[in-house]
């Protein structure tokens, strides 16, 4: 335990580290002081010291690459000390073109003691970094004249089109107005003489054209030296009087050989002449250990662009780890725990708190499949109490329940309440409860409550799965896709996760939940219905239904459900006006339920000319819908939406049939050819489902049988007895985990 909580807190201050970071690179970028047009303060400083000289010097670096331990901490030092007036730059100062690399060299070059001008090159202008040089810095190509030579800055990206820079070259040149010309291209003109490892033509100046006509310039000025970068090498080479040096060793990767170390070339201007010099930095290479230290500065140089990213690299490496270890080395069982012993919990009555973003009156599967729990645990001793949003015609007398006023109400009915869930005495009502265990019924809102409440009282939070999220993205003010592909998913995983026990209703919900990747211990059951109701109602209660809704002898097809898009409602008129064409036996369809889309479906429904056989009866009374269910002789169900789809258990047990859409909620409770059918969403084969039991009585009469019988296995007792043995295995599992592990036997002769 010991050990798990050390590695449990390196992970955690590895998290604060990288978030640290992270937070100082945004710092960076966001709040660090403005730093613009930086070149004209340097010009000034030049000509300030050098404009009545003749003799001076300057160093020239290359690929600093925001190195801090190899130009800040080592090379900044020697160049101070070095005795030159200024630096320049040939290119590569930044390790890339962000902000906050740029941040960070204007931090670094405070440290020098000189003036400094930087050459446009190609890191520099790496991820938009164009724009960043020109507004800290200055032009991306340029000309300097100070003591008696002239600095020439070029841009070899291509961010500026070569032939006007050839232009402009040519005239800035033809000026013959000072002693010594010196050229800065940031891409390398001429190969060197040795290979470059890794090097690419893009490394070198682009294209040919500027190439040849830049070198046909610098032969006819007689340009004393051009210097460039890009390239981790020390590279000198004369050519018609012009020296040309590559210089790539002031910071990022080298490696360590005779032409690839650290260094600064050192130009010394005079009436006798330009020389120029190579400093190398001295690293103290030893020669037994000169491939050990060789190998040890390819790596510093690799990871080292920084303390910043270095330790950022090595904290999210060292969380890799972690994750790695906690995969490779740490036991896992995967089977649930069976030395529990749930015994003493289900000998005794428990105390649940429920947490619910809608509750009855308002009708739907989630209230109706909570109020049965309810009923079921109370009458067998259990107390309850169902956290829910506030209603307008609520009961006035529940003592189960603790309302909560709503935010806001939603819907065409403002049937859908955002309870506030800031509400201190909330907290305080569900701990006075004292609950054994928090029961969520909905994975977010309220349901994020009941979690956070059952972490404060410490204790365990069951989340019965009720609802396929995905296919309520219609409700959400996001993008459809991204919240049914993505985000619909993500939610439900995290939450199942923070859980210590998911119920599902059926088998094929419980593979969905291991596919997006839910590791909380999972229970299937089921819904329980209220079975003996069923079987009670009277046939004169049937027979006045049937009058009252002017049904003669004509089949009558049931469906129940929400009237909304992901109920699939659409599919069932079309099928059904299909139906029409297709049978001459005569039928009524009573589809029950209310919802937003109530006007649209009418709609639809006269304009395929359905009015005689197609009804929306609207809402019926939980205490009415035994007897619609008993006036049907079909049930039909169309939605996708579901994870149980209790509504086909009520009517399997008035005796339908049932002819479904194959949905994981439906997969687990339609037995194909027993107690109905289900079909693919192919409007002719549901439609040639529906025909046969329409036209076919013993068919019919025999599924009716099968149903009856399935159903019967679904009481609201059993469920609630159900639900409680799994409340007692989880309150098993937790008293377990939190238990005091008993310490290890002594050796003998301890």
């Amino acid at each position: 335990m010991i050990r798990r909580s050390r590695t449990k807190a390196l992970f955690y201050i590895n998290v604060v580290i990288v978030c640290a970071l992270v937070g100082y690179k945004a710092y960076l970028n966001l709040f660090e002081a403005n730093f613009e047009a930086v070149h004209t303060t340097q010009v000034e400083r030049l000509h300030a010291q050098l404009d009545d000289k003749k003799s001076f010097s300057f160093a020239v670096v290359g690929n600093i690459n925001n190195s801090v331990g190899i130009f800040e901490r080592k090379i900044i030092p020697m160049l101070n000390d070095s005795g030159v007036d200024f630096m320049v730059s040939a290119g590569n100062a930044v390790s890339g073109g962000s902000e906050d690399k740029y941040r960070a060299l204007h931090g670094t070059l405070t440290h020098l003691k000189m003036p400094y001008l930087l050459t446009f090159g190609q890191h520099e202008y790496e991820n938009f970094g164009s724009f960043r040089f020109y507004e800290h810095f200055g032009p991306h190509f340029f000309s300097v004249r100070t003591g008696n030579s002239r600095f020439i800055f070029l841009d070899s990206t291509n961010k500026t089109a070569w032939r006007w820079q050839i232009r402009w070259l040519r005239d800035l040149l033809q000026q013959q107005d000072a002693a010594h010309t010196f050229l800065f291209t940031g891409h390398p003109v001429l190969h060197g003489r040795q290979d470059v490892l890794f090097d690419q033509k893009d490394d070198y100046l682009q294209p040919p054209e500027f190439r040849d006509q830049l070198l046909a310039l610098i032969r006819e000025h007689h340009v004393d030296a051009v210097f460039s970068a890009n390239i981790s090498q020390y590279v000198e080479q004369d050519r018609d009087g012009t020296q040309f040096i590559t210089t790539g060793g002031a910071g990022g990767l080298v490696l360590n050989n005779d032409t690839s170390f650290y260094h600064f070339v050192k130009v010394s201007v005079s009436e006798q002449g330009v020389t120029t010099e190579v400093v190398p930095l001295m690293i103290g290479q030893h020669p037994i250990f000169k491939q050990l230290e060789s190998l040890w500065f390819f790596i510093y140089s690799l990871f080292y662009v920084g303390y910043v990213n270095f330790i950022l690299l090595v904290s999210v490496l060292t969380l890799v780890a972690m994750k790695l270890y906690a995969l490779v080395f740490v036991g896992k069982n995967y089977y649930p725990d069976y030395d529990l012993d749930p015994m003493p919990w289900l000998q005794q009555p428990l105390r649940i708190a429920m947490f619910t973003n809608n509750y009855l009156p308002f009708i739907g599967g989630v209230p109706i499949s909570i109020e049965r729990l309810h009923r079921g645990l109370e009458a067998t001793g259990n107390a309850t109490l169902i956290v829910a949003p506030r209603y307008r015609d609520q009961p006035a007398e529940e003592d189960h329940v603790l309302r909560v006023p709503s935010l806001l109400a939603m819907g065409e009915k403002r049937e859908f309440r955002l309870a506030n869930i800031f509400l201190r005495r909330i907290r305080r009502q569900v701990r006075a409860f004292r609950p054994d265990i928090i029961h969520l019924h909905h994975p977010f809102w309220l349901g994020s409550l009941g979690l956070f409440v059952a972490h404060r009282l410490n204790v365990p939070a069951v989340y019965t799965y009720h609802t396929r999220l995905e296919h309520y993205a219609h409700f959400v003010p996001l993008p459809g896709m991204l919240f049914r592909n993505l985000i619909s998913h993500a939610l439900i995983k995290r939450f199942a996760n923070k859980c210590d026990a998911v119920i599902v209703p059926t088998y094929s919900t419980e593979e969905y939940l291991r596919m997006i990747g839910v590791k909380s211990s999972t229970y299937v059951q089921p819904t329980g219905i209220e079975f003996e109701r069923f079987q009670g109602v009277e046939n004169k209660d049937i027979e006045a239904l049937r009058n009252r809704l002017g049904i003669g002898d004509e089949k009558v097809f049931i469906s129940v459900s929400r009237l909304s898009n992901e109920k699939n409602i659409d599919f069932m008129i079309e099928a059904i006006a299909s139906l029409k064409e297709h049978t001459a036996i005569p039928f009524r369809f009573l589809m029950i339920g209310d919802g937003h889309q109530r006007e649209r479906l009418q709609a639809r429904i006269d304009d395929l000319g359905l009015q005689d056989c197609f009804t929306l009866v609207g809402a019926v009374a939980p205490e009415d819908m035994a007897t619609y269910y008993r006036l049907g002789d079909v049930f039909l169900f169309a939605s996708k939406s579901e994870t149980q789809g209790m509504v086909i258990l009520e009517a399997m047990a008035a005796g339908l049939p049932v002819v479904a859409v194959r949905s994981s909620g439906i997969d687990d409770v339609v037995r194909q050819g027993y107690n109905g059918f289900k079909t693919p969403e192919n409007r002719d084969q549901w439609r040639a489902r529906v025909t046969s039991l329409l036209e076919d009585d013993t068919l019919r009469r025999t599924l009716s049988e099968n149903a009856t019988a399935f159903a019967k296995d679904y009481s609201i007792e059993q469920f609630a007895g159900d639900v409680k043995e799994i409340y007692a295995t989880v309150l098993a599992d937790k008293a377990k985990r939190s238990a005091p592990k008993p310490e290890a036997a002594a050796e003998p002769g301890a």
